[in-house]
C-alpha cells in the first residue's frame, strides 16, 4: 500500500509540475516573436514526453498487478524463500538459486504468462531491474494474446 501511495504522489506532484510547464509554453507561444515561439513550442514538447512516460508507466503497474490478482487468485504467487541478511537484504547467493529455477521454469514453459510472471520477481530480487521489466513485459503480452 506504501507503494502505491508513493507512486500516486509522485504522479500527482508530476502532473502539477507538467501543468506549471505547460502554462509557461503557452505563456511563450502567446508573446508572438518567433524566438519565443519557438521556445513555447520546445517547453510544450517536455510536459506532453514526460505525460506520455507517466502514462506508459501507470499502465505497465495497472496490467502488472492485474495479473499478480489473477496469479494469486489461482494460488499461483511464488512463496518468498529468499535468505535475507540481519539488514533486511536479499541474500544474493539465495537470489540466484531461485533466479536459476524460475528461469529453468520458464524454459520449459516459454509460452506461459505465469512462468514470465515469476521468473520476472526472481529478476527483481536480484537486482537485475532492467530484465524484471522485460521479464513482466512478456508475461503481460502473453496473457493478452491469450484472452
Amino acid at each position: 500500500m506504501r507503494a502505491k501511495i508513493s507512486y500516486a504522489v509522485t504522479a500527482a506532484v508530476l502532473v502539477v509540475y507538467f501543468v506549471l510547464v505547460g502554462s509557461r509554453g503557452l505563456m511563450l507561444i502567446q508573446a508572438g516573436t518567433l524566438l519565443t515561439v519557438a521556445f513555447g513550442v520546445a517547453v510544450l514538447i517536455l510536459p506532453l514526453i514526460g505525460l506520455w512516460f507517466l502514462w506508459k508507466n501507470t499502465e505497465f503497474v495497472r496490467k502488472a498487478n492485474k495479473l499478480a490478482a489473477e496469479l494469486d487468485a489461482e494460488g499461483g504467487l511464488p512463496v518468498d524463500e529468499l535468505k535475507r541478511t540481519p539488514s533486511g537484504r536479499i541474500d544474493r547467493d539465495s537470489a540466484d538459486e531461485v533466479f536459476a529455477r524460475r528461469k529453468a521454469e520458464t524454459e520449459d514453459a516459454p509460452d506461459d504468462w505465469r512462468s514470465w510472471f515469476r521468473l520476472a520477481i526472481a529478476y527483481h530480487d536480484a537486482r537485475d531491474t532492467p530484465r524484471a521489466r522485460k521479464a513482466m513485459q512478456r508475461a503481460i503480452a502473453l496473457r493478452e494474446t491469450a484472452r
